[in-house]
C-alpha cells in the first residue's frame, strides 16, 4: 500500500507540473494590439518599419512589454469600409486583440459624409471588438473648419459620444502635436512623415499602456 500511495503522490506532482507549464505557456503569449484604421495607421508613403504599428510596437517593447502590434490600416478607408472588413480581419488573427486602437473617420470628413454615419459605424465596430473581449481605445479626429460650425461640432463630438456610450477609452486627437506642423507632415500636409509618426506614438503611448495593463 505505501507503494500505491507513493505512485499517487508522484502522479499528482506530475499533474501539477504539467499544469504549471501549461499556465506558463499561456502567459508567455505576447499581448496583441490591433491598430485598425486608414492611411494614418497604414504608414502611407513611409518606408517599411516607419509606420504607426511597427513604431508603436518598438516603443512598447522598449518599455519592457511583451507585445505584438498588428497594423490593419487601409489607405482611403471610410468608417463604412472599415466596418465592412472588420469580420475577416478578426478571423485572420490567431488570437483576439487585447487592445484595439480604432482610428477611422478622417476620410468620412474629407468627403463631407454625415457625421451620424461615422458615429453609427464606429459604435458598431467598438461593440464588435468588445464582443471579442478586446479593450478599445477610440482615437478621435478633428474636422476642417471650412465644413462649417455645425458639421465640425457634430463630427468632433461623435468620438467622445461613442467612447462614453460604450464605456471605452478615448484618445481625443490622433494627430495631436503633428497636425499643421509642416516639419512633421508629408508634402500633402495631411499625413505624418516618419518624424511625425514618432510624435504620434510618443503621445499616445501612455494611453495604450493603460489599456494593456487593464487587459491583463
Amino acid at each position: 500500500m505505501p507503494e500505491l500511495g507513493s505512485r499517487s503522490a508522484l502522479y499528482q506532482m506530475a499533474l501539477a507540473i504539467c499544469a504549471l507549464f501549461m499556465s506558463q505557456a499561456v502567459n508567455a503569449a505576447p499581448q496583441l494590439v490591433l491598430a485598425y484604421g486608414d492611411s494614418l495607421t497604414a504608414g502611407y508613403q513611409l518606408p517599411p518599419g516607419q509606420g504607426f504599428a511597427p513604431l508603436l510596437e518598438k516603443a512598447l517593447r522598449a518599455k519592457g512589454r511583451d507585445v505584438k502590434v498588428v497594423g490593419a490600416g487601409v489607405s482611403g478607408d471610410t468608417s463604412t469600409q472599415g466596418r465592412a472588413r472588420l469580420d475577416w480581419v478578426l478571423a485572420g488573427l490567431k488570437q483576439a486583440p487585447d487592445v484595439v486602437v480604432l482610428e477611422l473617420g478622417a476620410n468620412d470628413m474629407l468627403r463631407g459624409q454625415p457625421p451620424a454615419t461615422a458615429r453609427a459605424n464606429l459604435d458598431a465596430m467598438v461593440k464588435a471588438f468588445k464582443a471579442k473581449g478586446s479593450r478599445v481605445l477610440v482615437a478621435g479626429m478633428r474636422a476642417s473648419p471650412n465644413l462649417g460650425r455645425s458639421y465640425v461640432t457634430a463630427f468632433e463630438g461623435l468620438y467622445p459620444a461613442v467612447a462614453q456610450a460604450n464605456k471605452v477609452a478615448l484618445y481625443p486627437f490622433f494627430l495631436d502635436g503633428v497636425a499643421a506642423q509642416p516639419g512633421l507632415l508629408l508634402s500633402d500636409g495631411m499625413h505624418p512623415n516618419a518624424r511625425g509618426v514618432q510624435v504620434i506614438v510618443k503621445r499616445i503611448l501612455p494611453a495604450v499602456e493603460r489599456e494593456l495593463d487593464a487587459a491583463r
